[in-house]
């Protein structure tokens, strides 16, 4: 008889050193149209790099270049960490980091993969083990691949680097006490102007009788929620709605609007606010307004903005409004820029830049509320807890607005009351601009009579859009589908022809990381203006540029052709925006 020895045991895997880029964040399986459900995490632009200098505390340069493109990716890191926990520890997710192509940038890169379940146990995912593809280019996305829609879960996600590289200590970070007199300050630090307080005061009184009352919220992915999980329920639009009504309500009496689009600045926000806010009928009391970090790429540096704030205050109702200003990572928005609206008008003005960006230098001992990597979920969005923050934020003013005089000092002076003061400063030389006020949209179905259209090969409608979740829900709502698409089966007229009597003019197309999308060119009266290209932002998504902007309506003749290398390929024009003389607007033709 042979007897076996016990085995001899594998060699020890060397201990490396690593750094998280997730960190016990939430995750939740969005249902997606296939029926799966799926968390997605961008780490493309930028955004991986900073998930290494923010959760990994990572400083060196020549580490974080690296992690730009697929070939340092495989230089710098050795192995993938993943573990998730959920309420099941038995429940089966697959984890992806999806490499993006050069050529083709959703379908030409790695996938780099494993199995988990959510006992939070680490899988190891070892990069020796893949074929790389001769297309891959840059670290894409993240996917988290659940087994039914709806499940949250903590995940955390780190690199083992290989040899030759270290990594520095975790950072130390504590739990967040909301309620301690520390955080309490932090939060009076966001109030940037109270302001001229009357119409939210008129909003707490009716709210407070009992009267319908709704709260509006308009800007980019923050105010969508992205960061947030689940986006519909702990975004900071939905927590200040939940605040302001607990508060103030007397029964079930408050509305919520939530009008956020992502990667979309003011000069889109204009455009659609008719449709996103002011839906079926809505007439909304308070409208928060957000777009601090979304208005860099604003031709018009900030006309587009304090348009839209104009257009809002001037509403035949009287609603309120709040100017947001939100912050990315790298501490960094536009309130410098956009504020002086807000002065000139004397609205509320709430800075969370001015709230966190301080206190993240500061150690626990003093006086430390939260880390940045507490307060962001990623390079651009909020974590849960950044969300709670803004909405705390939020709900501050409102209660200093409650706390507020009835009738200010300056407004007995000036012998005025103070929507009477308001109306004033609305007839004022604008801070910025206020050229696109009365912008209107057009597309297939708002049309504008002083408008003819020859559609060409433009006589498809694209269904594959921009889609975001509005107000309370988790259901994804197409942007712009009454639109206009070249889908490449008429190559021998691929034009499409507006004639328009306007003043200005603005072009909503599509963007698109697809392969199978082309670029167009706009020409206004036999003249090229601009180059519509979707790959400039390479992910899909709303566009709007500027076509024209003159000081006097007229007739022009706008063509938009696909580019004759392009004609295989399709092209989708969203919308228009158009503004006319303000003198067809009788109530506002003294501002002329």
């Amino acid at each position: 008889m042979i007897m076996n020895g016990p085995a001899a045991p594998k060699d020890p895997e060397k201990k490396r050193p690593y750094f998280y880029i997730m960190k016990d964040k939430e995750i939740f399986g969005a249902k997606q149209e296939d029926g799966s459900a799926i968390h997605f995490i961008y780490e493309s632009d930028g955004r991986l790099i900073n998930s290494a200098q923010i959760v990994g505390n990572i400083t060196d340069e020549n580490m974080l270049r690296l992690l730009e493109t697929v070939e340092g990716f495989g230089k710098l890191v050795h192995s993938i960490g993943v573990s998730v926990e959920t309420d099941n520890p038995k429940e089966e997710m697959e984890f992806i980091f999806q490499m993006y192509g050069k050529k083709d940038l959703y379908g030409g890169g790695t996938n780099l993969r494993c199995s988990l379940t959510g006992d939070g146990m680490e899988r190891r995912i070892y990069l020796s083990d893949y074929t790389w593809t001769e297309d891959d280019y840059i670290p894409g996305q993240i996917k988290f691949i659940m087994s039914a829609p709806e499940k949250m879960g903590k995940a955390s996600v780190r690199f083992y680097l290989n040899d030759g590289y270290t990594a520095p200590e975790e950072v130390e970070e504590e739990a967040v006490d909301t309620k301690s007199e520390r955080y309490c300050t932090m939060i009076e630090r966001s109030l940037m102007n109270l302001g001229n307080t009357y119409r939210i005061r008129k909003a707490i009184e009716k709210a407070r009788a009992g009267k319908e009352v709704t709260l509006a919220y308009i800007g980019g992915s923050i105010t969508q929620g992205a960061g947030a999980t689940p986006i519909n329920t702990e975004c900071y639009a939905y927590k200040s709605y939940q605040l302001f009504k607990s508060r103030f309500a007397m029964r079930d009496n408050v509305k919520f609007v939530k009008a956020g689009v992502g990667g979309t600045p003011s000069e889109l926000g204009m455009l659609r606010f008719d449709r996103d806010v002011l839906r079926d009928g809505e007439k909304p009391d308070i409208v928060v307004v957000e777009f601090a970090v979304n208005d860099e790429g604003d031709e018009t540096k900030g006309d587009c903005y304090e348009s839209l704030v104009r257009k809002i205050l001037k509403l035949d109702w009287n609603p309120a409004v709040v100017l947001l200003f939100s912050v990315f990572a790298n501490d960094w928005n536009l309130q410098d820029r956009l504020s002086p609206v807000g002065r000139l008008y004397d609205l509320p003005m709430v800075s969370i830049k001015d709230t966190v960006v301080e206190q993240f230098t500061k150690k626990p001992n003093e006086g430390r509320v939260l880390t940045k990597n507490q307060f962001f979920y990623d390079m651009f969005h909020p974590s849960n807890l950044g969300h709670t923050i803004m909405a705390d934020c939020l709900q501050y003013l409102f209660e200093r607005c409650d706390l507020s005089e009835h009738a200010r000092l300056d407004a007995f002076e000036s012998g005025l009351t103070e929507e009477g003061m308001l109306a004033q400063q609305l007839q004022m030389k604008p801070a910025i601009g206020k050229s696109f006020e009365h912008v209107r949209l057009l597309d297939k179905k708002d049309v504008y009579a002083g408008a003819q259209i020859d559609a060409g090969g433009f006589c498809a409608t694209d269904d594959q859009l921009q889609s975001v979740e509005m107000d309370d829900r988790l259901e994804l709502t197409p942007e712009f589908p009454y639109n206009w698409m070249y889908d490449a089966t008429m190559t021998e007229n691929a034009v499409f022809t507006i004639r328009i009597h306007c003043k200005a003019l603005v072009l909503i197309f599509k963007d698109s990381g697809e392969v199978d999308v082309g670029k167009a060119y706009v020409d206004v009266d036999g003249e090229r203006r601009m180059t519509a290209d979707p790959h400039i932002n390479n992910w899909q998504h709303c566009n709007a540029m500027i076509v024209f902007k003159e000081d006097e309506s007229a007739d022009h003749t706008v063509r938009i052709e696909v580019a004759e290398e392009d004609r295989d390929k399709k092209f989708t024009i969203l919308g228009f925006g158009y503004v006319l003389y303000c003198l067809l607007y009788t109530s506002d033709a003294a501002d002329e």
